[in-house]
C-alpha cells in the first residue's frame, strides 16, 4: 500500500530540505528590483528579476535599521544579502532579506530615464501641446484592458456621474508582448472613430508591468492623436512616458473618468439656477416695460390733439367767461362813471340854470362872459327857456368883482 502525505507534511519536508543547506541560510543574489511595496507594519515585500527569472523577497521590519541604508523602489538594482526559505503555509519559497545594497539603476529605469530626456528635449512635454479636454464629451473613448479593474471603475464612475455619455471601449493589452501595438492601434481606431476624448490607462503594477506605456512608439501615438487624450496608468505614485505625452494625467482610472465624464446633476442643478435667474429678470423687465409702457401712456393721453382740443376749449370756455365778466366789470364802471358825469352834467347844465332865472348872453355865436367882451352897439343874442332875444348894447358898464 503506497504512502499518502498531507500538503503540510510535504511543505514542512521541503522547509527542513532548504534549512539544511548551508549555502541557502546566507547567499547574496543581485536583481533589479520591482513590485516594492513599504508594508504599515514596517515590512518590505518587493521581488527580485533579471532576465532569466523572478523571485519574491521580504525583509522584517527587525533588519531594516541596520540592513537597509537607502529609500528602496522599483528599477534599483541592488545586492541582497540572506537566506532562502520556504514559507510553509503557501508553499513558496523566497528571500528573506538581512542586508540590501545599491548595484546601480536598474536597466528598466535606465531606459525610462533616457527616454523621458529625449522626449522632453524634442517638446514633446511642453504645455503650449496640451489641448483642454471637453467639458461636456458625448463619447469617451477607451483603451485599456477588456477585463481589468480599470474598465469597471470608468463604467462604475461614468453611470453616476452621467448615464448619458456614451462610452465606447477598445480592448487592448496592457502588459506583456504585443502591448505596444495594441495600445497604439487602439488609440488609431478611437481617433477615427471621432470620439470627444480619449482615456488611455490600465491598473497598478510593477515598472515591468507598466512598461508598455513607456514605449516611444505609445507616446507618439498619443502626442500626436488629434483627440485630447487622458492618461490614467497605475496608482497616483505611478508615472510613465504617457503621463508627461498626454494632454492630461490622471492619477487612476476612476479620476481619469471623473474628469472626461461631466456630472450631468450639477448641469441639472446650474440649468435650474439659471433659469430661475432667467424669470427673475425677465419678471423685472416685465416689470419695467409695463412702467414705461404706463408713462408713454400718459404723455401720449398729455400729448394727444382729442386731449389738446378739449384743454383748447376749456381754455377758451375760461377766456370767455373771464372776458364776459371783464366786460360786465367794465360796463359796470362806465355806467357809474356816466351816472355820476351825468350828475355833473346836469349840475352845470345850462338849461337847468336857465330855468333858475338864469340867461345865456353870445355875441356872434360865442358865449358872452365879461363885459369887457362887448362894446356900444354889438347885437347880442339872450337864450331864455322859452326863446330867444336879440338886443343891441346901448351901455357897457363896468362893474366891481363882488358885482
Amino acid at each position: 500500500m503506497k504512502n499518502v502525505y498531507t500538503v503540510e507534511q510535504i511543505n514542512k519536508y521541503i522547509k527542513n530540505m532548504f534549512a539544511q543547506d548551508f549555502m541557502l541560510q546566507q547567499i547574496s543574489m543581485k536583481g533589479e528590483v520591482s513590485n516594492c511595496k513599504y508594508h504599515s507594519s514596517g515590512h518590505i515585500y518587493f521581488s527580485l528579476k533579471d532576465s532569466g527569472g523572478v523571485m519574491k523577497a521580504v525583509m522584517f521590519k527587525g533588519s531594516r535599521a541596520e540592513g537597509l541604508g537607502f529609500s528602496m523602489q522599483d528599477g534599483d538594482q541592488v545586492i541582497v544579502t540572506g537566506s532562502v526559505e520556504v514559507y510553509e503555509r503557501d508553499g513558496v519559497y523566497q528571500m528573506y532579506a538581512r542586508k540590501i545594497e545599491q548595484d546601480g539603476e536598474g536597466n528598466l529605469y535606465l531606459k525610462f530615464e533616457k527616454l523621458k530626456k529625449e522626449l522632453e528635449e524634442m517638446g514633446m512635454f511642453a504645455s503650449e501641446y496640451k489641448r483642454p479636454i471637453p467639458k461636456y464629451a458625448k463619447r469617451v473613448g477607451i483603451v485599456t484592458a477588456e477585463t481589468g479593474a480599470a474598465i469597471q471603475d470608468i463604467r462604475n464612475i461614468s453611470a453616476r456621474r452621467n448615464p448619458y455619455v456614451q462610452l465606447i471601449l477598445c480592448p487592448a493589452l496592457v502588459q506583456g508582448e504585443g502591448a505596444k501595438e495594441s495600445i497604439v492601434n487602439g488609440i488609431h481606431a478611437l481617433e477615427q472613430l471621432g470620439v470627444d476624448v480619449i482615456i488611455v490607462g490600465r491598473g497598478g503594477g510593477s515598472m515591468e508591468d507598466l512598461w508598455a506605456f513607456n514605449e516611444e512608439i505609445v507616446a507618439r501615438a498619443v502626442f500626436d492623436c488629434s483627440v485630447p487624450v487622458i492618461s490614467a496608468v497605475g496608482h497616483e505614485t505611478d508615472w510613465t512616458i504617457v503621463d508627461f505625452v498626454a494632454d492630461q494625467r490622471a492619477p487612476t482610472p476612476s479620476a481619469a473618468a471623473e474628469l472626461a465624464v461631466f456630472d450631468y446633476r450639477i448641469i441639472m442643478q446650474e440649468l435650474d439656477s439659471l433659469q430661475e435667474l432667467l424669470m427673475r429678470e425677465l419678471g423685472r423687465k416685465l416689470e419695467h416695460a409695463q412702467l414705461r409702457l404706463g408713462n408713454l401712456r400718459l404723455k401720449l393721453k398729455l400729448r394727444s390733439p382729442v386731449n389738446r382740443l378739449s384743454e383748447n376749449k376749456n381754455r377758451i370756455a375760461d377766456y370767455e367767461e373771464k372776458t364776459e365778466l371783464a366786460m360786465k366789470q367794465k360796463l359796470l364802471s362806465y355806467r357809474h362813471k356816466l351816472k355820476l358825469l351825468a350828475q355833473r352834467l346836469e349840475g352845470d347844465s345850462p338849461v337847468k340854470k336857465l330855468g333858475g332865472g338864469y340867461a345865456f348872453v353870445s355875441i356872434n355865436g360865442k358865449g358872452l362872459k365879461h363885459v369887457s367882451d362887448t362894446k356900444t352897439g354889438d347885437e347880442l343874442q339872450i337864450v331864455l327857456p322859452d326863446g330867444t332875444i336879440r338886443a343891441k348894447v346901448e351901455e357897457t358898464k363896468p362893474g366891481t368883482e363882488e358885482a
